[in-house]
């Protein structure tokens, strides 16, 4: 367990779900709060929560409810207004298979194993590693997933129901996801967990499909994001067709809450919407900076807890799986690194995390380069794990957008300029100002004024890897790693079918 991560013992006592008798006395619907009524139900009409986790590709918190001046998302604004917006809310990791793995099993990508790419041969450890699913369905929850999973070995997720299961990135169908949920959500009186994953906002970036959206955005109604911290022609209209497709997953979730409500079970439903990291545009995806782990993260309980709130407090998707467990009344999974947040859903202050965690190690082949990073209420500390060597993250980042790219952060104003050239070959240790300089273009590290504060992060850094069992705390670790990475390469590029990981099997030697 994490030493850093304090709070008081909650006060919340879940319903329990495990009953053994024909008929049970009840409390109404509304869970947690004093009965007004009592009624006589058979068992199974009144349950522990349904949960619907509702998963987005590739964005962070590009929404109007967290301030997003472009884009219209009326349906997640309405959601964050009738429960919980957390403003501070991370991945472990910047990658898809990475994140997924991690706010399934409440394990950091270091501890469950699948520190890159299902795609690529990344792998969880061990198939029997806990996880939300195999927990709900031992408090005798129905489980379903719609969309991808992304996690190796899908063994590990013993799901009763699955749909769509492919990344959809041609958007194919998309009505499907709702229907497919409403059948899923109507098919039994047990409480439900319903994984829905949707394939917006990642790459390509599809302007418009069946219609959605319906006024579609140019180039010319927007500015890039801010933390690109640059700006021209080629970037507002790949920023435009990014909002275009957070526009659409709006609308489709709309599609997907009104399907709950058809089943009649809203009431009692869970609702958590996420992205599973940030966008794939620069300065996000596959980095340890904000635009990469930031993400949004609102929850809904109607009637248990509370609503309109935002939350400034640092919480990790890690804590999902603590939350969602407590929430059913299933028997927690011993020895978590996450918290869960039903104190804070509840509107109550406790003591809560002073530090936050994320880490990365690689992706696909192509960008293989560990790093480290330890964050407060102020200050952000990165460790890159193979200081000074090239990061080849950064030109496969752009690559992915066009040649006159670097002829416009070459043009950019200091230190802007600077903090995108330092990508490519990174010192040990970046240290930001989140206050000041919210986007890190400046690096505090070797600043004498700041050496107390770079101290006192390293060391929580360093606790928090002991703690956890950081296998590259070994450094032949991230040697023999990069090895088996290198080895995969022909002519200069990677080849997947040539690539053998053994690292579950060394890593803990």
């Amino acid at each position: 367990m994490v030493t850093q991560n304090k709070r008081r013992p909650s006060r919340i006592r879940p319903m329990k779900t495990k009953f053994f008798h024909p008929f049970l006395f009840c409390f109404s619907k509304t869970l947690f709060i004093l009965p007004t009524t009592f009624c006589l139900l058979p068992l199974g009409a009144l349950a522990a929560p349904n949960i619907l986790l509702i998963v987005s590709e590739d964005n962070g918190q590009e929404l109007g409810c967290y301030g997003e001046p472009y884009i219209q998302t009326p349906v997640l604004d309405k959601l964050a207004s009738e429960g919980v917006l957390f403003k501070n809310a991370y991945v472990a990791q910047a990658g898809c298979s990475q994140s997924r793995a991690s706010f399934l099993t409440g394990l950091y990508p270091h501890q469950n194993g699948q520190i890159g790419l299902a795609t690529w041969k990344f792998r969880m450890y061990d198939e029997n590693t806990s996880n939300i699913v195999k927990s709900l369905k031992k408090a005798y929850y129905r489980t379903g997933i719609i969309g991808k999973l992304h996690v190796n070995p899908e063994s590990a997720f013993p799901f009763d129901f699955k749909a769509i299961p492919s990344a959809n990135f041609a958007r194919k169908d998309q009505g499907q996801y709702a229907k497919e949920a409403k059948r899923f959500m109507s098919a039994g009186d047990e409480p439900f967990f319903l994984s829905v994953n949707y394939p917006d906002a990642h790459r390509p970036f599809t302007t418009q499909v069946d219609g959605l959206p319906k006024k579609p955005l140019t180039g010319k109604d927007v500015k890039p994001l801010a933390y690109f911290g640059i700006d021209n022609a080629e970037l507002r209209q790949q920023t435009a067709d990014y909002y275009n497709c957070m526009s659409r997953l709006d609308t489709l979730i709309g599609h997907l809450l009104e399907a709950l409500e058809e089943t009649g079970k809203s009431e009692n439903t869970v609702i958590a919407y996420i992205g599973d990291h940030g966008a794939d545009l620069l300065r996000g995806k596959r980095t340890s900076y904000e635009g990469g782990t930031r993400v949004p993260l609102i929850m809904k309980w109607p009637n248990a807890w509370e609503t309109g709130l935002v939350s400034t407090e640092l919480v990790s998707l890690i804590d999902l799986a603590p939350t969602f467990l407590e929430a059913a009344g299933a028997e927690p999974i011993p020895n978590l690194p996450g918290l869960s947040l039903i104190p804070l859903l509840k509107g109550e202050s406790p003591d809560w995390r002073r530090y936050l965690f994320t880490e990365y190690h690689i992706h696909s082949a192509h960008n293989y380069y560990p790093q480290r990073t330890v964050q407060d209420d102020r200050h952000k500390l990165i460790r890159n794990l193979m200081p000074g060597k090239v990061n080849p993250g950064y030109a496969f980042t752009n690559n992915r957008f066009f040649e006159g790219l670097m002829d416009t952060i070459n043009a950019a104003k200091e230190p802007i300029r600077s903090a995108y050239l330092k990508m490519e070959r990174p010192v040990e240790f970046e240290l930001y100002d989140l206050q000041k300089d919210p986007y890190e273009y400046d690096n505090l590290a070797s600043n004498p004024k700041h050496a107390k504060t770079l101290a006192r992060l390293q060391k929580r850094l360093r606790t928090w890897r002991e703690n956890t069992n950081d296998p590259m705390l070994n450094p032949q670790n991230v040697i023999r790693l990069k090895q088996e990475v290198d080895a995969c390469f022909v002519e200069g590029q990677p080849d997947k079918t040539k690539l053998t990981l053994t690292y579950p099997e060394y890593f803990f030697e």
